[in-house]
């Protein structure tokens, strides 16, 4: 007997995240499965790194509509691995630029006052 064609219905940040949504689905008689995304699949990750929640192809379209969610089209595989890879957070690296600007600075004038003082 040939296995079910799976597609990923959802990803999740983390193990709990993907526990979550898994549980939501198994509450609306969705079967589903979870896999560690590429480049997180090593054990030492634990319950950290992003999650593949897979369905059997036949209850694809159910699962969409217990989760409320549009289809992952390819553009939005490589939209979720961009982001999971952090190359979409530019906000966030300026923010983080910004507070070690501000450390640097109160560091240096600390120093002066205190080779002044």
């Amino acid at each position: 007997m040939a296995e079910p064609r799976l597609r990923k219905v959802a990803w999740a940040r983390n193990q709990a995240e993907a526990e979550l949504i898994q549980g939501l689905l198994r509450e609306h008689g969705v079967p589903s499965v979870e896999r560690r995304e590429r480049g997180f699949d090593v054990p030492d990750f634990l319950a950290a790194g992003p999650r593949a929640i897979l369905v059997a192809e036949q209850a694809f379209e159910r699962a969409r509509e217990v989760l409320d969610v549009e289809p992952l089209d390819s553009e939005d595989d490589a939209l979720d691995a961009e982001v999971r890879a952090g190359e979409r957070t530019p906000l966030l690296r300026m923010v983080a630029a910004l507070i070690t600007v501000v450390l640097l600075i109160g560091f240096l004038v600390s120093a002066l006052y205190a080779l002044t003082g």
